[in-house]
């Protein structure tokens, strides 16, 4: 199932960006959207990580400089049977997380320095557990491509209205009042299309990875204290750090300073959901 999801973002991905392409450049601009394409998903594959850790300035940290959040992360990561991530801190006063990687061996967890200040030990154990088990999920290589993609369709509709967008016409002239109002709209709708795939492979993740991580933990009290914080504090504090391409890797959807309208495209399902679905677990021995 991992390999078929995987699979069929790529493909769908690479399609949205060969339409793209043909309306920017007729035939040859869905060659070179085919072969944009084909480049960003090898590189999005095999890179992707480290353009979600660069973009957000996250820097490596070791055990002798967070000892708490290495012991927490080694302990679940014995109990779940994973290789210890590589772990990073995001200096970002908004408190969030977010896991990224294609495997589980090539896996790495940021934390921002907001939420390190804000979580007690049980919290801090919740948020780890919930990012190990997207780790555990496969949810990371499909969350880190699709963001990558996103990204790259972003790009293609942005440049390509200031090169030119459409069709030459059979005088071999471009543009024209037509073309330019298409091409505005798909300046628009392009990247909000690239979230729409973003956001129907997410909100189904996220519930996963909760109930994963509370059978990873045992109890889903550390988990729910936790998201009720993470709610309370990014409804007042922008993230300075997290590019929207990649906030739907993050463990809460973080604020943007946007307006409320950025709600209903959401890669996160409601918080109040989530916690609603938490209290009615119990203690949950791990599988």
């Amino acid at each position: 199932m991992r390999i078929f999801r995987t699979t069929l973002l790529l493909v769908t991905l690479t399609l949205f960006l060969m339409i793209v392409g043909q309306y920017l450049g007729g035939r040859n601009g869905m060659t070179i959207g085919l072969g944009f394409a084909v480049v960003t998903n090898i590189f999005a594959y095999f890179f992707s990580d480290k353009i979600a850790l660069k973009t957000s300035g996250a820097k490596p940290v070791t055990r002798e400089q967070l000892p708490r959040l290495y012991e927490v992360m080694e302990r679940l990561a014995a109990k779940a049977n994973l290789p210890v991530p590589k772990l990073y801190v995001v200096p970002d006063a908004a408190p969030n997380a977010f896991a990224t990687g294609r495997n589980p061996r090539h896996a790495s967890v940021a934390v921002t320095q907001g939420l390190l200040q804000i979580m007690n030990d049980d919290e801090l154990e919740g948020v780890i557990a919930h990012e190990l088990s997207h780790v555990r999920n496969y949810d990371i290589l499909i969350s880190s491509v699709a963001a990558t993609l996103a990204g790259a369709i972003t790009w293609m509709a942005h440049w390509g209205w200031f090169f030119g967008y459409g069709d030459s016409d059979e005088g071999g002239n471009r543009g024209g009042g037509g073309n330019a109002i298409l091409g505005l709209l798909l300046m628009i709708l392009a990247p909000l299309g690239a979230m729409l795939l973003q956001l129907g492979l997410s909100r189904q993740r996220e519930y996963a990875a909760d109930a994963t991580g509370v059978r990873m933990v045992g109890h889903p009290y550390g988990l729910i204290s936790a998201l009720q914080k993470l709610g309370a504090y990014n409804k007042r504090i922008p993230t300075t750090a997290i590019s929207p391409s990649t906030s739907s890797l993050c463990i809460v959807k973080p604020l943007f300073g946007m307006s409320s309208m950025s709600s209903l495209f959401s890669t996160h399902p409601p918080l109040e959901d989530r916690i609603a679905t938490l209290r009615e677990m119990t203690v949950i021995p791990q599988r």
